[in-house]
């Protein structure tokens, strides 16, 4: 487990996750096959090109999904009880096939949970960025996370 309890999170808390990841056309063309998503711009070269974006552009649930995934190993891993929402989510720059992605996390609030003793809420704030460094997404994650074993 290298998730951490309610009790080891500070508000302030950073982490740049070290996995990163390449996107390529397969991850894009079987995430966007799988949840039924036809749109042109991330399964159809040719009408891609065509666009002002001149490429393929990833799926943008894929782009978020990888996101949160990336941030997983560092943050809720083994100790989350439940994901309680995702908010605030924005897509400031375009992902592409080929680009490299890297995550980073804050700690942005903690509450103590009403209803779960043995547990407490985290809000994080994930950003992810391509290889230039550009910011590619970004929300807000509420998860309610188990306290330290007694």
């Amino acid at each position: 487990m290298s998730g951490r309890h309610w009790e080891d999170w500070t508000i302030g808390d950073r982490i740049e996750h070290p996995i990163r990841r390449t996107v390529t056309e397969t991850d894009n063309l079987l995430f966007s096959t799988m949840t039924h998503n036809p749109q042109p711009l991330h399964i159809d070269a040719e009408a891609a090109r065509a666009s002002e974006f001149g490429q393929i552009v990833v799926n943008g649930t894929f782009t978020f999904a990888l996101m949160i995934g990336l941030s997983v190993g560092e943050t809720t891993l083994g100790t989350l009880v439940a994901n309680l929402g995702y908010d605030k989510l924005v897509m400031p720059s375009p992902v592409f096939i080929g680009d490299t992605l890297r995550a980073d996390t804050e700690v942005v609030e903690l509450r103590e949970s009403k209803s779960r003793p043995t547990a407490g809420l985290v809000t994080f704030r994930h950003r992810l960025h391509n290889q230039r460094d550009q910011r590619v997404c970004e929300c807000l994650r509420t998860a309610l996370i188990n306290r330290r074993p007694a």
